[in-house]
């Protein structure tokens, strides 16, 4: 009987982890069974949802399947059985299967908690999926037809982490196009730590404090929210911020799924894996992307919720699913080389290198590359099989 590889899940460590397996199993020419479980087959470019048009921030995955050997299911995961090896999934019809698996890729990615905040789930938008993306920019296009006022025209965005400074400095920019030139906008971004990007080195903290004076994005650091309503934000402080926009960008969490599997997890519900990603205690079952928590380095460095490491993430997971039905020896996963890039909205962006972000390109040298970065280099390859075969090696360059 075929070797079965299942892979839940089909963003950029799902994606990749598919292509690496097949391309393994096509190297030494050996036939696998390589499947991948998702809601839809196309890449969600989630990394740029802070954008405007965001709708249009996906990539069909179907022809780089069709032409690398990889089967798609269109459905969801609801259950792993790890003692019969099998997943229940609900197709798009309703209806629930059962799939055997010889190894499974755990790659069903992250959400953000709304839940722990009164009334954030409510009242509060994020930028989190596709769908809660595309809600956000049409509340914000209908702002210019609702009456001037001070809630109207502030946005609160909850949470200074890479993600909420993105959409934050954005934001005055995104404003002024819908509002008017001339509208008195504000943004907020809602802090807990002691100072702005506080987690992060001095010299990348600088930049962004400089960034947002210019911009005029104000932070409110110490800070923690009591509550979301209709008509702003509480917060612990008993301060109250009017506004028609809250945008709620904290508590990410690993899929539920990685909760069906008896296994240790992190603060974030992420599995800890071994060095060649297995779950650990489950040799069979791989986890990847950012339900994966993962050893980058010996230096006590683990991968962080970020696309930069579910790609690589996604090549070592497949690789080695594919290695372990094939017999043939795993490639550890490292990813020592880390790098930061991030957009600042009209200022421009800001790009540096190490755990330690040492700052190496700011203004518009860094939106260059960032933009290169999110329009091109983390996109799909094309639907060439060599191509993708060969851009799927953990091994090859990545930047």
């Amino acid at each position: 009987m075929r070797k079965q590889i299942l892979i839940v899940g089909a963003g950029f460590a799902g994606m990749w982890a598919a292509l690496s397996a097949a391309r393994l199993a096509d190297k030494h020419q050996q036939a696998v069974d390589i499947t991948v479980i998702a809601p839809q087959p196309e890449l969600r470019v989630r990394p740029r949802f802070y954008e405007s048009h965001v709708q249009t921030l996906v990539s069909p995955l179907m022809p780089l399947f069709d032409v690398t050997g990889v089967n798609f299911l269109r459905g969801t995961v609801e259950q792993i059985l790890p003692a019969s090896k099998e997943v229940s999934w609900k197709n798009e019809n309703g209806e629930v299967r059962l799939r055997r698996y010889d190894r499974l890729v755990l790659a069903s990615g992250s959400h953000v908690n709304r839940d722990i905040v009164a009334g954030a789930a409510e009242h509060a938008f994020d930028l989190d999926q596709l769908e809660s993306a595309t809600v956000l920019e049409q509340h914000l296009k209908d702002l210019a037809g609702q009456p001037e006022s001070e809630a109207r025209n502030t946005v609160v965005v909850c949470g200074g982490g890479f993600t909420g400074i993105e959409m934050a400095l954005e934001l005055p920019g995104r404003l002024r196009e819908i509002l008017g030139q001339d509208a008195k906008t504000r943004v907020v971004v809602v802090e807990r730590g002691a100072q702005p990007g506080g987690r992060w080195s001095k010299e990348l903290r600088d930049v962004i404090i400089e960034a947002s004076a210019d911009l005029g994005v104000e932070w409110l650091v110490n800070a923690d929210v009591e509550s979301v309503d209709a008509s702003g934000v509480t917060l612990k402080d008993g301060q109250v911020i009017a506004s028609q926009t809250v945008i709620w960008t904290v508590g990410v969490q690993a899929n539920g799924l990685t909760a069906q599997i008896d296994a240790p997890r992190d603060r974030q519900g992420r599995l800890h894996v071994n060095g060649n990603l297995q779950v650990l205690g489950h040799d069979d079952i791989y986890a990847t992307g950012d339900v994966a928590y993962a050893a980058t380095d010996d230096k006590g460095n683990h991968a962080l919720m970020t696309c930069q490491h579910a790609i690589l993430l996604g090549k070592f997971a497949g690789n080695n699913a594919a290695a372990s039905v094939l017999d043939v020896a795993p490639l550890p996963y490292r990813q020592e080389m880390y790098v930061t890039c991030l957009d600042l909205g009209a200022w421009g962006a800001v790009y540096s290198e190490g755990w330690d972000q040492q700052v190496k390109l700011t203004r518009e040298e860094a939106k260059k590359l960032k933009v290169s970065i999110v329009s091109e280099l983390i996109y799909p390859p094309k639907a060439d099989r060599a191509v993708a075969f060969e851009i799927a090696d953990p091994l090859a360059p990545f930047v």
